[in-house]
C-alpha cells in the first residue's frame, strides 16, 4: 500500500463543449458549461474559479487564471457513446469501441415479452421518451392496469417506471434484474435503471430511489490496477452501480448532491488511504434532461459552496480531479446526453500547477490515479498522467 490517497468527483453532465465528431450523434454547437454561463449571464462559481474553472474553456464570469493551482483542461471521449456508462468506463481505462445498443423505437418483442411473462406483468410505452413526460402520460394508466412503464432514451437504457405505491420498489428492482438477465448479446444495454415515482396524476414526481442495473465491465481496468497496488476504492453515489459492484470495496450510495459531498468529505477526513470514487448525478437527472439552465447553474452553485469543506478535508499529498462523464447541454431542443469533452481540474495539495493546461483524454484520469497510489496498469493500457506523485 502507498499511503496515498485520490478523489476523483464527477459532475454528471456538465460538458465543456462539442467534440469533433458531435455531427454524428446530433450535437453540434453543444456546450453544457459555456451556455449555462451565458444563461446565468456569467457564472457565479469562486471556489471552482479560484481553482482554475476558467482555464478549462472560455466562460463567461469565469475568467482565466495565469496561476490557476489546479491542472485545467478538456478531456476527449474515445468510446463509442455519450453516457455515463462509457464515460465511467472510459475514464478507468475502458475505451468503448462498439456502441452499446439503443432502441430508438423501442425495444424488440424477443426482449419485451419474456419480460412481460417473467415478471407477471404487462408493459405500457415501450418507446424513447422523456422520464417526467412518460409519468405523466401513462402513469394514471399504470396506476390502473399495474403495468410497467418501460421507456428508453438516445442512450443505450431500459427504463422501468413505477409508482411506489402501485409497485413495491423492491419487486421494481426485481423486475430490473430480471431485465438485466434478458438483455445480453445483441439486446446487452448499458444499464437497465429503475425510475420509482409517486403523487397523483397531473402531479407525479420521480424519487431518489433509482437504481441502476448496468454490464459488468472489462477487467483488468484502473480499478482493478488499484486494487492490486493495495489500496482500496470506495464507491460514492452511482459509481458502484456503473461497474455493476466490480472492484469496488465499499459502496456509499446517496439521494442527493449534498448527501454525496458529505459522505466524500466524511471519507476524505477518515481514510488513510485509498479511492474515493464519486458521482454527483444532480445536474444531470434533475436539471439536465429537464433543460433547466437557471437550476442547473444553482446545482454548480450548491457544490462551490461545498468545495472548501473539500479542500480542507484534503492532506498534503492527497490528489483531487474533478470531471464530468459527457454533456446534457439545457439550453438545447434536446432533453438528452450531449457528445462533449469532459471538465478537468486537478489539483494536488500542498503543489501548484501554476496555470497548466492539459488537453488529453477521459482515460488520462485513471492512468493519474493508477500512478498516484502506485498501480501498475498493464502495457498500453490507455490514458497518460498529467500529474504524479512528488
Amino acid at each position: 500500500m502507498s499511503g496515498s490517497r485520490a478523489c476523483v468527483i464527477v459532475l454528471d453532465g456538465v460538458g465543456a463543449g462539442a467534440l469533433p465528431d458531435a455531427d454524428r450523434y446530433g450535437d453540434v454547437g453543444s456546450d453544457t458549461l459555456g451556455h449555462v454561463a451565458r444563461v446565468a449571464g456569467g457564472l457565479a462559481l469562486p471556489n471552482l474559479e479560484a481553482l482554475g474553472l476558467g482555464n478549462v474553456e472560455p466562460l463567461e464570469g469565469c475568467p482565466p487564471s495565469a496561476s490557476a493551482p489546479a491542472v485545467a483542461g478538456r478531456l476527449l471521449e474515445r468510446s463509442k457513446g455519450k453516457d455515463s456508462t462509457t464515460g465511467h468506463w472510459e475514464m478507468m481505462g475502458i475505451v468503448t469501441t462498439t456502441p452499446m445498443p439503443t432502441y430508438r423505437h423501442g425495444f424488440p418483442p424477443e426482449v419485451i415479452e419474456p419480460f412481460s411473462e417473467q415478471t407477471g406483468r404487462g408493459v405500457l410505452g415501450n418507446k424513447a421518451a422523456s422520464g417526467t413526460e412518460i409519468i405523466r402520460e401513462l402513469g394514471a394508466e399504470h396506476q390502473r392496469t399495474g403495468r410497467w412503464i418501460v421507456y428508453t432514451s438516445a442512450d443505450s437504457v431500459f427504463q422501468v417506471a413505477a409508482h411506489e405505491q402501485t409497485i413495491p420498489l423492491e419487486e421494481l428492482y426485481a423486475g430490473c434484474r430480471i431485465a438485466r438477465g434478458i438483455l445480453t448479446g445483441s439486446n446487452a444495454v448499458g444499464r437497465v435503471i429503475a425510475r420509482p415515482f409517486t403523487g397523483e396524476p397531473g402531479h407525479y414526481v420521480r424519487t431518489p430511489n433509482r437504481h441502476d442495473f448496468s454490464l459488468e465491465p472489462p477487467r483488468p481496468n484502473d480499478l482493478t490496477s488499484i486494487r492490486e497496488a493495495g489500496e482500496k476504492v470506495y464507491g460514492v453515489g452511482k459509481i458502484s452501480d456503473l461497474f455493476a459492484g466490480c472492484d469496488i470495496d465499499e459502496s456509499h450510495p446517496t439521494k442527493s448532491n449534498l448527501e454525496g459531498i458529505d459522505e466524500t468529505e466524511r471519507l476524505l477526513r477518515e481514510l488513510e488511504s485509498g479511492f474515493v470514487f464519486v458521482n454527483l448525478v444532480e445536474t444531470d437527472t434533475l436539471w439536465g434532461h429537464r433543460n433547466d439552465p437557471v437550476d442547473f447553474h444553482r446545482s454548480l452553485q450548491d457544490f462551490d459552496r461545498r468545495l472548501p469543506d473539500l479542500l480542507e478535508a484534503l492532506r498534503p499529498g492527497d490528489l483531487l480531479v474533478i470531471t464530468s462523464d459527457h454533456g446534457n447541454d439545457p439550453t438545447t431542443p434536446s432533453t438528452d446526453h450531449s457528445r462533449e469533452y469532459a471538465l478537468l481540474l486537478a489539483y494536488a495539495k500542498g503543489r501548484s500547477a501554476d496555470g497548466r493546461v492539459h488537453h488529453g483524454e477521459f482515460a488520462d484520469i485513471g492512468a493519474t490515479v493508477d500512478a498516484w497510489l502506485g498501480g501498475r496498469p498493464p502495457e498500453g493500457f490507455p490514458g497518460h498522467p498529467f500529474l504524479r506523485p512528488s
